[in-house]
């Protein structure tokens, strides 16, 4: 590993909770030889390169991986975020959820090749790529996802999702992704950076506008996705690890497929004391790509500044140009719709 990269702690100093119902799955990955480390990304002030900072899925999720980055670097942190959305636990979601694991898994078919690598559990993803957005530039997305009643992460998953689209063949109308949902707040764990994260299925059409993405992430939401995800993983608790390696490897992990994670890491504008030469600069984030959902996408917004990042699974592809062709095309639909914006705020 260059020397760039930060090692995460060692997951067998940190005492995990024993009901953590999420750390046993990425165990099973990183045993297939998935890297599971939660990519994090600090670009100091005097450099345009980040330094790549890692922390275990199985130790933690990506709110509480960032907040043990943080803390560890001399930042004070107030309580972490909790859940906004009312809808409660409840079995009857896992109830009808059961289906789901069932039914066949599919593939994305790309319109070319991409060069490949075996998967290693100590080597992160190699085609990766990044954008940060000024402050003002960040606000105004900010500004006119409010003034239009749709979230910036549905703004932003709409985007990433046109240019993953030119990619693929021109009959695969839809992309499901991955979202995960924070659930502090209605679950604890025995620290509060573990894993306390689900996350709800949402498939995204070529058709859709940004209040289609929008809803339909409210719509899988309301019919608690989350709970179904979250509770299945535990009463699953008792399941061998070798039965978790199989159903990793069956791509039977989730209950439908998914082609990629998106995470928004939310807001990080004020909180606690944020200073100090560690930690000024820009920050990145993205969850990891795994064996079964091979596209990692993630957004933050640390100090005002808004910022992206993609990468992939080396099964998917190792060409880190794949990557930056996707960021691009990302950075370009979001910039496009924000002038389109403006244009018409002139002529009106």
């Amino acid at each position: 590993m260059s020397e760039k990269y930060s090692q995460a702690p060692a997951s067998a100093n940190l005492q995990p909770s024993k009901g953590d119902p999420i750390r046993p799955w990425f165990v099973a990955s990183e045993e297939l030889d998935d890297f599971i480390g939660i990519r994090f990304g600090r670009i100091p002030p005097s450099s345009s390169e980040p330094e790549w900072i890692y922390r275990s899925h199985a130790d933690f999720d990506g709110i509480g991986g960032f907040a043990d980055i943080l803390s560890g670097r001399g930042a004070r942190l107030d309580e972490l975020p909790t859940i906004p959305h009312p809808v409660e636990p409840s079995v009857k979601y896992l109830l009808r959820s059961i289906p789901d694991y069932f039914q066949p898994r599919e593939r994305v078919r790309w319109k070319r090749s991409f060069p490949t690598a075996p998967s290693r559990p100590d080597r992160p993803p190699a085609a990766v790529a990044w954008k940060v957005f000024d402050e003002a530039f960040s606000t105004a997305i900010r500004s006119r996802c409010h003034e239009v009643g749709i979230t910036v992460n549905s703004f932003l998953l709409l985007h990433l999702c046109s240019a993953v689209f030119p990619s693929m063949e021109d009959d695969d109308r839809t992309i499901p992704w991955m979202i995960p949902v924070n659930l502090r707040g209605k679950v604890f764990r025995d620290r509060d950076t573990e894993n306390h994260s689900s996350f709800v299925r949402v498939v995204v059409d070529r058709a859709d506008g940004e209040a289609e993405v929008h809803g339909k992430v409210y719509e899988a939401l309301a019919a608690g996705g989350h709970w179904a995800s979250w509770l299945a993983y535990s009463y699953g608790r008792p399941l061998p690890a070798a039965a978790r390696r199989a159903l990793i490897s069956a791509e039977r992990a989730t209950g439908k497929w998914v082609v990629g994670a998106f995470s928004n890491l939310g807001v990080w504008d004020n909180c606690g004391s944020l200073s100090g030469e560690d930690i000024d600069g820009d920050w990145l984030f993205v969850p990891p790509a795994m064996s079964f959902f091979r596209i990692g996408a993630g957004c933050i917004t640390f100090r005002r500044r808004l910022s992206l990042c993609v990468h992939m699974h080396p099964r998917l592809c190792e060409d880190p140009e794949v990557a930056w062709e996707w960021m691009d095309g990302w950075t370009a639909g979001i910039e496009s719709a924000m002038c389109r914006d403006a244009a018409a705020v002139a002529a009106s």
